[in-house]
């Protein structure tokens, strides 16, 4: 009678250890939703080469997160983003800016550590963007600079100058890190750096077309506010 009331302890126990197991490690999935802005510097990788500095920008959007299991989830937004390129002209006294603005949506995973109060994480996926509007900035005529005093034309492509984009669809991957501090259970504030290299082409790169390449790049730094739905 003994050796099968301690047997059951036993089970008892076990179940009980099991139990306390199970427990500490499910995990309750999650979805977040947020606001983010922020600025952008970029620039554009032609081939052949144009030489550049970076362009200012900036960035506004709206952040969607599910959560389903601990440290990784999925990151879906939709934002607004300006990038484009500005051309260096060394020492001569001319400036030229092309700025495109896009309607942006990176899909990305998400991978996170840390404890309730802090989470580090790396986000990294694809993006989709289109083109919704062009604005440029320069200080001579970018249809007749020929003759222009001290113009740095040698070794220099110039049809870019007033060349239209071809390709308002963009695509390519974007590589981030950052930092999230939850206020309260619902409520978080994050600050993310995001690296962005475009793979499909602004201008027509046939044999035919003047550049090779023409694809876009820019670094991000955004925060964010979140809220926790569920």
């Amino acid at each position: 009678m003994k050796h099968f009331s301690l047997r059951h302890k036993i089970l008892a126990l076990t179940a009980i250890a099991a139990f306390s197991l199970h427990a500490q490690t499910h995990y309750e999935s999650n979805f977040t939703i947020g606001a983010k802005g922020g600025a952008t510097l970029s620039m554009a990788s032609f081939s052949p080469t144009v030489p550049q500095s970076m362009l200012k920008g900036i960035i506004l959007g709206a952040t969607f997160r599910y959560v389903e299991e601990r440290n990784f989830g999925v990151i879906a937004e939709v934002n607004l983003e300006q990038r484009g390129w500005q051309e260096d002209f060394e020492n001569a006294p001319y400036n030229y800016s092309r700025t495109l603005t896009y309607i942006q949506v990176p899909l990305l995973t998400h991978i996170y550590f840390g404890s309730t109060r802090f989470h580090g994480f790396f986000n990294a996926g694809p993006e989709f963007a289109y083109m919704i509007g062009e604005s440029t900035s320069a200080n001579f005529d970018v249809n007749n600079f020929a003759d222009l005093p001290d113009f740095p034309k040698v070794n220099r492509s110039t049809e870019q100058f007033a060349m239209p984009i071809k390709n308002k669809f963009d695509y390519g991957i974007s590589v981030g890190a950052g930092a999230e501090y939850f206020l309260r259970r619902n409520h978080s504030i994050s600050i993310e750096g995001r690296f962005y290299f475009g793979l499909g082409n602004m201008f027509g790169a046939s044999k035919s077309d003047v550049f090779a390449a023409s694809r876009g790049m820019s670094l991000q730094i955004s925060l964010g506010y979140n809220f926790r739905l569920k």
